[in-house]
C-alpha cells in the first residue's frame, strides 16, 4: 500500500503519551493536540457555553475557536495549534473554560 510515509521513506519517531480526560493517548513528535485526539477517534472535546453542544476541530488552522481545550490547567487553548508534548494533561473544555470569563 502506498502512503506518504512510504513515498518519502520516513519512519515514525518514538511515541510518547498525553493524557486526555483520564485516558492515556499515544502521540508522536510534531503532532498537534487535535491530531492526537483525531487519531484516537475523539472528534469532540469542547462544549459550547449556552447549549453545551459538542465541538471539535472545524478549520484546523487556528482561525476559529471550535477546538478549544484546557492544556495543563490553561483553558482556551486551540488544539489545532498546540503541539502535543510528553505528559501533557488535556481536558475537555466546558463553556468558557473558567468562571471569570462568563458573560
Amino acid at each position: 500500500m502506498r502512503s506518504p510515509r512510504s513515498l518519502v521513506g520516513g519512519t515514525p519517531a518514538a511515541e510518547f503519551t498525553i493524557g486526555f480526560d483520564g485516558r492515556e493517548l499515544p502521540a508522536q513528535p510534531g503532532q498537534s493536540v487535535a491530531a492526537v485526539l483525531w487519531a484516537a477517534g475523539i472528534l469532540a472535546w469542547r462544549t459550547t457555553r449556552g447549549a453545551a453542544a459538542p465541538r471539535g476541530a472545524f478549520c484546523g488552522i487556528g482561525a476559529c475557536f471550535d477546538c478549544l481545550v484546557t492544556v495543563n490547567g490553561h483553558p482556551n487553548q486551540r488544539a489545532c495549534l498546540v503541539p502535543a508534548r510528553p505528559g501533557d494533561a488535556v481536558t475537555t473544555q466546558e463553556g468558557t473554560g473558567r468562571a471569570d470569563l462568563a458573560v
